[in-house]
């Protein structure tokens, strides 16, 4: 199963690094640049609150399908269908709460209009993640690494020709949002047409008996993912609602910082999460040991994301100048202020990357093992806690304030999951070990410092930490080129 892991999180990453860079580098911030951060954080608000119900519109089926069907392939064809039929039946349910929603907290006809869009395009999303947990679900990685990209690739296109052809001037948020729709719609029928040729597709009575065992075994995964999402996601709402003079401004240059910690967990933990739920659903169910598994993915990614957030607490405004450039609106003054501010929200945002990436592994773990339960309770104190935190910071602070409070929620959450995943499937702790990842941590940080003292160009400042980093996770033992070679080479398990 290493292999495994090991052979499809390389053709995954490859794929993703050569795609989502310039989808975030080259579209995402020339979107950014070209509307402005007050427009930016319009959208990047109305996305988040629609982005908070979207449980709504899979009720915890995606997470649930996948570890039922890697433990059960035989029941593809008998719960493919009615589940397909149930998802639409939630979607009219979602539409009608986050309208209702939308109104109640004040939303006027411009933000109820976007979010209608919005909404239409989480739906596709949703439908698309589903699809796809079919297909991980029977292990077919590389189909589902190439189904992971093609939205963005679609996009890619679309915008290019919308900001750069020349054609469309004034390029406004709103294109932006329907390119979504087109690549997502595209995407769905093409994941459709995959999945459909593994299955015996009907569009199957209404059966209350099945649906009803359906949806009490998913309930703990859609309340789960309801309160993730809530205390990950629930930020921007809080400064655009609770700043009424320079909210949606706020909010953009908190999108800012934010979009860059979005890409680094897509780009990482949530390909790790994709690829290790189905793999530790299998080897739990088999009775077969996943320690091994566990310390060898936890490695790799936290050597990853300790890796940026070294890096970017030294060079957060330098990065944050060349992605975002002055816009017609600003004065010079302005821009600089907007600009050591959203460094600052970087800094913070990064080190809750490390935190996610823990969170990545061992949530993954314990929900492939079935613990939603305690799971859920975390995740409810998680919500009282940035809620809390919000309230009391963001007044005084805007945008920073809810960094803090998001960097906060989410380390509670990851050591959390750590000390619940170590207890109940008995996992070694080796104090030795723990003191090795501090201590990685502690050199990474020095040695970005220390080179940044050098009269180098920065962008070999920033090449030369990455590679001192590595050969620092070599020396400390947290990553073996011996060990990694041979788990590559060995033969399925």
């Amino acid at each position: 199963m290493k292999r495994k892991f090991l052979v499809n999180l390389a053709f995954l990453l490859f794929l993703n690094f050569l795609i989502k860079p310039f989808w975030v580098f080259g579209i995402d911030r020339a979107v950014q640049n070209q509307v402005g951060a007050a427009d930016y954080g319009f959208y990047f608000a109305i996305l988040n609150f629609a982005f908070v119900f979207q449980i709504l519109l899979d009720f915890g089926i995606t997470n649930f399908n996948n570890r039922n069907i890697a433990q059960n392939n035989h029941l593809l064809d008998k719960h493919f269908s009615p589940l397909l039929v149930l998802r639409f039946v939630f979607s009219l349910l979602y539409f009608f709460i986050i309208l209702l929603a939308g109104w109640m907290i004040g939303f006027d006809s411009e933000q109820m209009f976007l979010l209608v869009i919005i909404g239409f395009n989480q739906f596709l999303l949703a439908l698309i993640l589903y699809l796809r947990s079919n297909i991980s679900a029977l292990l077919l990685f590389k189909t589902d690494s190439f189904i992971s990209v093609l939205d963005r690739m679609i996009m890619i296109m679309l915008c290019s020709i919308l900001l750069w052809s020349g054609y469309f001037p004034n390029f406004e948020i709103a294109w932006f949002v329907y390119s979504q729709t087109v690549a997502y719609l595209l995407t769905a029928l093409v994941t459709f047409l995959v999945v459909y040729q593994k299955v015996q597709f009907s569009w199957s009575k209404w059966n209350f008996t099945f649906y009803r065992a359906i949806i009490k075994s998913s309930l703990p995964y859609a309340t789960l993912i309801l309160l993730m999402g809530l205390y990950s996601r629930v930020d921007t709402i809080f400064i655009e609602r609770l700043l009424p003079e320079d909210g949606e401004l706020q909010a953009g240059i908190y999108a800012s910082a934010f979009r860059l910690l979005d890409v680094a967990n897509n780009m990482s933990g949530y390909l790790f999460a994709a690829l290790l739920l189905p793999m530790f659903s299998r080897l739990l169910k088999e009775g077969q040991e996943v320690g091994g598994l566990v310390k060898m993915s936890f490695n790799l990614l936290f050597l990853v994301s300790v890796t940026v957030a070294a890096i970017s607490l030294f060079y957060a405004e330098p990065i944050m100048q060349l992605l975002y450039s002055q816009h017609s609106s600003e004065t010079l003054i302005q821009y600089q202020l907007r600009m050591h501010e959203t460094a600052i929200i970087f800094k913070i945002l990064m080190w809750t990357f490390v935190a996610s990436s823990i969170t990545y592994i061992f949530g993954t773990l314990l929900t492939a093992n079935g613990n939603l339960k305690r799971l859920n309770l975390m995740a409810l104190f998680g919500i009282v806690l940035v809620f809390t935190l919000n309230f009391i910071l963001v007044p005084p602070f805007k945008a920073i304030g809810a960094s803090v409070s998001s960097f906060v929620v989410q380390w509670v959450m990851a050591l959390a999951q750590v000390y619940l995943a170590v207890r109940i499937l008995k996992l070694k702790l080796d104090w030795m070990y723990v003191v090795k990842l501090l201590s990685f941590i502690l050199f990474a940080v020095l040695l970005v410092y220390f080179l940044k003292q050098t009269h180098f160009n920065i962008l070999w400042q920033i090449l030369g930490s990455g590679v001192a980093i590595l050969l620092l996770a070599m020396g400390l033992k947290l990553l073996s080129l011996k060990s990694f070679f041979r788990n590559l080479v060995q033969e399925k398990t």
